[in-house]
Parts: C-alpha cells; sequence; structure tokens
C-alpha cells in the first residue's frame, strides 16, 4: 500500500478542480485507470482494470463531459504540483520547460477536429499522411537520481482543426505561447522555453521577451544575422543605423579558425570532444541581439542553436538543447503505456467529416451547433490532461519512491536494474500487482470504498486474482 498511498497523498491536492465531491471521486477512478490499464481501449479499460460493473462505464464516461470538472484549475492545480513533487531544472531563476507538438491519429468520422495532417518524419512505420488531432504539449525539465533528466507532462491541448471564427487569425505558434504564458502565470517564475526550429519564429520570441521569458531553440540552416553597429562617437544625421555587415552561418561553420574545444556536455556522449563558436548578433525578425553557437559534432554532425539568453554558456545551451528528445520520449510513453491520446468520444449530431478533409469552419453554423463542438473538444482536453497527470504521477513514483516500485514490480525484465528509476510501464506494472488492496483499506477517502461496493463485480475475479491463484 506504499505506493498507492503516496499516489493518493499527490491526488488530493487536485480536489479544488472538482466542483462537488462526487466527481472528485470518479476522477480519482479515471486516473486510476489511466496508471492502471494494460491496453488502451478507451474508457472499456478503465472499467476493466478496476474489476467493475457495466453501469460505471457511463459515469465514467459522464466525467470527461461533466461541468463539474473545471479543466483550467485541474491545469493550475497539476502545474503548481509538479513544483512540488519534482526538482526542476533552473537556469539562474528561470525553469526549464520542453514544448513540440505530436499528431494523435483518429479515424471517427464524427470527431471535431479531425483534420488531413502530414507527419515529418524518417521512420517507416509512420505514413506521411494521416486523419487526425493535432496537439501542442508543454514539459518540464525536472533532475533524476544518478544526474538524469527526465520530461514531466504539463499539458496538451488540440490547436487545430476547428475554426469558430474568421477573424482568428492565430497560429500553432500563438496558441502555444498562449498556453505557455498561462503556466508561468500560475508559477510566477520566469521560464526558458526549449523547443525545435520550428518554434524559431518572431511570434514566440516577441511575445515570451515581453513576459520576461526566453527561448532556446535551433535555427535554420540557412540563417541569416547582422553584426551589431560599432557605438559612434558623435550622432551623425538622420536615423541610426540597426543592423551592420551581412552574417550567413553556414558560411562561418566553415571556418574553423575560431572554434574552441570542449568535452560534449550531452547526456551519452562519453569521451566526445565537440566544437563550437559563440557570437552575439542581429536577428532580423526580432530586432535584437540573440545568440547564435554553431556545434560541430564528430558523429552528429553540425547544429546552429539560438538563444535570447545572451548570459546562457554555450555548453549549457548544448546540454539544455539535448534534453529536448526527453518530451519526445514522454510522448512515447504515452501514446505506448498510458493511452493519453487513445480516447474515443464521438459527436452523434456532427456532419460527418470527409476523408482528406482539412479545417472544420463553423463561423456559419448555429450556437447550439458550436456548442456542442466545444464540449467535445473539452472532453478530448479533459482525458488528455488526466493523462498528463497520470503519467506526472507514475514519474513522481518512479524518480521518489524507486525502491518500493521495484518490491511491488511482480514480475520480470531482461534488462532490469533495480539501482535505476524504472519506467512508466514498471510502475504501472506495480500499481496494477496491488490494486485489490487500494480500496478495502483507503483511510483519505473513505467514499472511494462505498462507489467500489456499488460497482464492484463479483461474479468475475480479476485478472490479478487469476494470476495470484496460477501461481499459489
Amino acid at each position: 500500500m506504499t505506493l498507492w498511498n503516496e499516489w493518493l497523498h499527490a491526488v488530493m491536492v487536485l480536489r479544488p478542480a472538482c466542483g462537488r465531491m462526487r466527481t472528485f471521486l470518479w476522477m480519482i477512478l479515471a486516473l486510476m485507470g489511466l496508471c492502471c490499464r494494460s491496453d488502451n481501449a478507451g474508457v472499456t479499460s478503465f472499467v476493466r482494470v478496476l474489476n467493475f460493473r457495466g453501469q460505471a462505464y457511463h459515469r465514467l464516461l459522464h466525467l470527461f463531459h461533466s461541468t463539474a470538472l473545471n479543466l483550467d484549475v485541474l491545469t493550475t492545480c497539476w502545474t503548481r504540483l509538479c513544483i512540488v513533487l519534482f526538482r526542476p531544472f533552473e537556469v539562474g531563476s528561470r525553469l526549464v520547460c520542453l514544448a513540440d507538438g505530436i499528431k494523435a491519429a483518429k479515424e471517427g468520422k464524427r470527431m471535431p477536429a479531425v483534420k488531413k495532417l502530414h507527419q515529418q518524419s524518417s521512420n517507416n512505420s509512420k505514413p506521411e499522411f494521416i486523419m487526425g488531432h493535432s496537439l501542442q504539449a508543454v514539459s518540464l525539465l525536472v533532475h533524476a537520481p544518478g544526474g538524469q533528466a527526465a520530461a514531466v507532462p504539463l499539458t496538451s491541448r488540440v490547436h487545430e482543426g476547428v475554426v469558430f471564427s474568421n477573424r482568428d487569425a492565430r497560429s500553432l505558434l500563438d496558441k502555444l505561447v498562449a498556453l505557455l504564458l498561462s503556466i508561468a502565470r500560475g508559477w510566477g517564475r520566469q521560464v526558458l522555453l526549449v523547443a525545435d526550429a520550428y518554434y524559431a519564429s518572431a511570434k514566440v520570441i516577441v511575445p515570451l521577451l515581453n513576459a520576461q521569458h526566453h527561448l532556446l531553440t535551433r535555427a535554420k540552416s540557412n540563417v541569416v544575422a547582422y553584426m551589431p553597429v560599432p557605438k559612434a562617437a558623435s550622432r551623425a544625421r538622420g536615423r541610426p543605423r540597426i543592423y551592420g555587415q551581412k552574417v550567413r552561418l553556414k558560411e562561418l561553420a566553415r571556418d574553423g579558425r575560431e572554434f574552441k574545444s570542449a568535452p560534449s556536455p550531452v547526456y551519452g556522449d562519453s569521451g566526445v570532444l565537440v566544437r563550437y563558436r559563440t557570437l552575439d548578433l542581429m536577428w532580423r525578425p526580432v530586432a535584437r541581439l540573440v545568440r547564435f553557437v554553431i556545434v560541430h559534432h564528430p558523429a552528429r554532425g553540425t547544429i546552429f542553436l539560438l538563444c535570447t539568453d545572451l548570459s546562457l554558456e554555450p555548453l549549457q545551451m548544448l546540454q539544455l538543447y539535448g534534453y529536448r528528445f526527453k518530451i519526445e520520449l514522454g510522448f512515447r510513453q504515452a501514446v505506448h503505456v498510458l493511452g493519453t491520446y487513445a480516447y474515443h468520444f464521438w459527436m452523434a449530431g456532427m456532419k460527418p467529416v470527409r476523408r482528406d478533409s482539412g479545417q472544420q469552419y463553423l463561423h456559419r453554423a448555429s450556437d447550439t451547433y458550436r456548442q456542442a463542438v466545444r464540449r467535445k473538444l473539452r472532453a478530448y482536453h479533459v482525458h488528455v490532461q488526466l493523462g498528463c497527470i497520470a503519467q506526472g504521477l507514475l514519474q513522481h513514483l518512479a524518480l521518489n519512491h524507486t525502491d518500493a516500485v521495484w518490491v511491488h514490480f511482480r514480475s520480470w525484465l531482461r534488462t532490469m536494474n533495480p539501482a535505476m528509476p524504472p519506467s512508466e510501464l514498471i510502475v504501472a506494472s506495480a500499481l496494477r500487482s496491488s490494486i485489490t488492496t487500494f480500496f478495502p483499506v483507503c483511510a483519505l477517502v473513505p467514499e472511494l470504498g462505498k462507489i467500489a461496493s456499488t460497482y464492484y463485480r463479483q461474479d468475475l475475479h480479476s485478472d490479478i486474482d487469476q494470476i495470484d491463484a496460477m501461481a499459489a
């Protein structure tokens, strides 16, 4: 019960997000299902892993559409809890956040925001075009034992597919910045955002700088900048010059005379020397000085890094950008282990979406229809947010209660290393093996026992009971 006690203590902080106690109880059960289920068959898998009767299905399904669950308050409670549960990476006084996009394949013809999406990937198992939801996510970079790092998912939202107003000119970049700023306001802290080259844009940098945040990203290989103009002894007539000599970073990368050598700070590199050069140049999209770092890696080639914080050291920039891949690892766990994006909520009164269709324009639709679409999108966001919370809870147990997880892990892996923090898959298996003991001794929320006694299925044994009986 040690794991479930720690799990429940963390979940109790989310109580303000629910307007009623009963809503909070069903939210706990949904989080238990996300943390423990062994398949990603939607809400049905929650009922199976909890060993409930079929009547519980509609109660859980209603939770995702309930107005008693405040999504914004839930997100704020979780982002604040992450600062307490984990040890965040800090650059000066700034927290480090990671951002990226993910495309979730969806075949439902009556699912709002489903559209044709292009996947830019070199993986042969991924088709070039899919139908699905386009989401953007933000994670918090935290310390892990042994000098490692992990990305704790904070939130994720569908940012494409539906247009409610023809006056809405916001791009994906604008929506991501708004999402990040809402998280930073809840913390009351400044943030350093680490993202890939797609986010190297004035639409991201300018709002972040206005709010005293910074961006670290990869610049494109054809990036052009300008030398700063030397300060003149006396002011001449006319407007002062802003941009000096034009500089192509690709050409500077070929000149090795100004490069320095140092051991690679990227995780996983041992005994690797990198060569780098630092330049503070004027970048026209933002009309201000930014720091560029050209890095030659002996195995990974040349990379151009861009940072709006001129005080950040070049090797620290390289180390932080190397951690950007942690959010990709988190996506893989969310898709294959937790099923964060495996929601199946259809809208019965929706006009079916055609194959290979694009944006769904609703500015001429009725108010009733638009409200129904918003209600369904909110259900998607609630499911995804609960998935982010469930994944963060598994990471909390893996990083802060490593020994207890390995004790409750009743299986075997060829690559087991009890000295290292386990993966989300192992923590989920450890929780699932002891889920039958959760309800009888749940002291923090005794009302959960009442729900369990009402919906618990007595005619069939759970999978765990069958496994224990076979082992005996």
